[in-house]
């Protein structure tokens, strides 16, 4: 499971080092092979999964039917733009140029650990989002049981 938050800079190639904390734990879950996609629920957001988990949400995606077009843009966003990669030898991924653009990742983002994924925010997004509280409003039944 991976969790955390870290702060990290995309170098001029489009490459992230992955931060210490999780490099042993994506070489034991993957053997380093992980998956973007788009995050279809927030802006700003990739998402990168371990293959195999990559692969149970690829097929639940792709059984969606096509007749709803919400089906077909959650298909598009996620199976569609899917991109394979791997750790190199220096423990770094690259994030795909088209993806880093389209979400506004620049050189300083934010990696989390979501438990099964990660979440790559651009740092202006991320802070965004941080910013944002959490309502009584907002508040749903299911968080209601939340001992916090």
């Amino acid at each position: 499971m991976f969790q955390g938050e870290s702060a990290i800079t995309i170098d001029e190639k489009g490459r992230l080092a992955v931060p210490t904390s999780f490099r042993e734990q994506i070489a034991k879950v993957c053997g380093g092979r992980l998956v973007f996609t788009y995050n279809p629920f927030e802006l700003g957001s990739l998402w990168l999964f371990p293959v195999g988990e990559w692969e149970t949400l690829r097929d639940q995606v792709n059984a969606l039917p096509g007749v709803k077009a919400v089906h077909r843009a959650m298909q598009m966003k996620v199976v569609g733009a899917a991109a394979h990669v791997e750790l190199d030898s220096a423990a770094r991924i690259l994030v795909p140029a088209s993806q880093r653009a389209a979400v506004g990742i620049d050189r300083k983002a934010v990696l989390l650990g979501m438990g099964s994924k990660f979440e790559l925010w651009s740092e202006q997004a991320h802070l965004a989002k941080i910013h944002q509280v959490i309502g009584e409003a907002d508040i749903t039944e299911e968080m209601m049981d939340l001992k916090l």
